[in-house]
């Protein structure tokens, strides 16, 4: 049986899962945290419920794949490394070179490093894996999987905008949307749930974390997606903003004596949002749970702005045949589903007070006589990319 590891980087984690293809069975999986950083944690599941688990300084990425290779062949895992056949790597931005997933070679990793100025924190230690991987497992194939890919069908329409033409010509500055394995995973499982061919249904996912975006999939393509050039843009989100009018962003640089933008936009990244408003977390457990008007408001706003985008895309689809909610808001927060569905009833969709009282698992959680069907979808972004590496290699 072949394996394949799918890789998810950030700048100082590594997240991962081993897979046995073509059966798509979790072998084990696994996070490091804090790369870079004193007391770098990395844990590995595997077998039966067995866990390893150590604190220590892992100053990069390769220290940190270099021992998560040896602790798999340690723990029995995998025997050797030429077991692993295929690596999949979830890269953040593909821009306008990539518009589906691609086998690695020099050429596209050089695209993926000249694409860094839209994920500076992403496409660098993304290209370094990639890197490392060539080195430590040389006869193993590389595959890159974008979020941005399956946003690539959006039409001109919807990924300009109102600016002179010439920026876009020039710059490349446009909407390319997050999240896109996600989007793509739950409206494809939304299809198979309903029993119905994607390319006949209109579907909106709301794939709601502390990273927040909103999807419109008609006939199993993205026409539209909340986030935009970079993944600041669209719903109230843990610690970022969402839309918000550029002419408030001089107007506060003003008042407040910040002279660089580049603060004013870490502010808008790291500072707003949930967090922002409540005052108190960019975790929705604790704003909803907290007893503040701040908290409150927080919890309204972010209901508020998700309903928006699906009301505008219902619209730019003429129609809607359901709405799938994903990731960690999505699949966990129970009240916040049925208030956003709730608040847009009148499409034709109706939460089921007990379906919908559940986490995590995959279900119908509208009435049966719903007419627009609510869905809640875990995501799973690992067999995804697993499985455009099966594709490839």
């Amino acid at each position: 049986m072949s394996k394949t590891i799918a890789i998810n980087a950030g700048s100082s984690s590594l997240k991962w899962q081993l897979f046995e293809m073509p059966e798509e069975k979790v072998i084990a999986k696994g996070i490091v945290e804090r790369i870079g950083l004193k007391d770098s944690i990395f844990t590995i599941k595997y077998g039966e419920g067995q866990k390893y688990n150590d604190v220590l300084d892992i100053n990069d990425h390769e220290f940190a794949i270099h021992m998560l290779l040896e602790k798999m062949t340690e723990l029995h895992i995998i025997e050797s490394f030429d077991e692993i056949e295929g690596a999949g790597h979830r890269i953040v931005a593909g821009g306008e070179f990539f518009k589906t997933s691609a086998k690695i070679d020099e050429e596209a990793i050089q695209k993926i490093e000249a694409l860094a100025e839209f994920a500076p924190l992403h496409n660098p230690a993304e290209a370094k894996v990639i890197r490392v991987f060539e080195k430590l497992l040389p006869k193993t194939t590389n595959v890159a999987v974008f979020d941005t890919s399956f946003h690539t069908t959006m039409p001109a329409v919807n990924y300009l905008y109102s600016i002179p033409m010439e920026y876009y010509e020039k710059h490349k500055a446009r909407k390319y949307g997050a999240h896109g394995t996600s989007h793509r995973y739950v409206s494809e499982r939304a299809a198979d749930m309903l029993g119905k061919p994607i390319e006949e249904l209109k579907i909106v996912t709301c794939h709601l974390g502390n990273g927040a975006s909103i999807t419109a999939v008609d006939g199993g393509k993205s026409i539209d997606t909340s986030m935009g050039f970079t993944p600041l843009a669209g719903v109230t989100m843990g610690t970022r903003s969402g839309d918000i009018d550029a002419s408030v962003l001089p107007y506060i640089m003003d008042k407040e004596g910040i002279t660089d933008i580049k603060e004013m936009v870490n502010i808008l990244n790291k500072k707003s949002g949930l967090l922002g408003i409540s005052g108190i977390s960019s975790d929705m457990r604790e704003v909803e749970s907290a007893d503040t008007e701040e908290a409150k408001l927080a919890v309204e706003i972010f209901n508020n702005r998700v309903q928006k985008y699906i009301g505008s895309y219902v619209a730019a689809m003429n129609g809607v045949d359901a709405i799938v909610f994903t990731a960690g808001i999505g699949e966990n927060a129970i009240e916040t589903r049925r208030d956003i569905i709730n608040g847009i009833s009148w499409f034709g969709c109706e939460i089921d007070d007990e379906k919908n009282n559940v986490r995590g698992e995959e279900r119908v959680i509208s009435t049966d006589d719903s007419k627009v069907k609510v869905l809640l979808i875990p995501t799973d972004e690992e067999v995804m990319i697993a499985r455009d590496v099966e594709e490839l290699k």
